[in-house]
């Protein structure tokens, strides 16, 4: 790769929408939920996966049973994304709004 391609791909890369927000993670042995907000879907589930493998996850529960049941009983599911331009300046309020709801809907508990 020639250092122009290489600039040219990481200038794509940076300009690149990514999708924003809440997502469910379930654990099917024991049927919880929970939910979470996130500006980049796309990688949300290696980084919650990575966090949960090391033993470090700040939600006990959701911690406490990756250590039981395992990672190959979860799964990650997105529950609704937001427009990204729509966002920009309303993020944070969005995502605690639109996190409260689905935590009510689903009754699971906020990572």
């Amino acid at each position: 790769m020639t250092p122009a391609q290489r600039k040219a791909a990481v200038a794509a890369y940076k300009e690149r929408k990514t999708p924003a927000g809440i997502f469910a993670v379930t654990c099917a042995a024991t049927g919880e939920r929970w939910i979470g907000c996130a500006p980049d879907l796309d990688k949300i589930q290696n980084r919650l996966w990575f966090t949960l493998r090391q033993g470090g996850h700040r939600r006990g529960g959701l911690q406490a049973a990756w250590t039981t049941h395992g990672p190959d009983v979860f799964s990650l599911e997105i529950i609704e994304t937001f427009d990204q331009e729509a966002l920009a300046y309303l993020r944070d309020r969005a995502f605690a709004e639109r996190q409260a709801h689905w935590c009510a809907v689903h009754r699971a508990e906020a990572i």
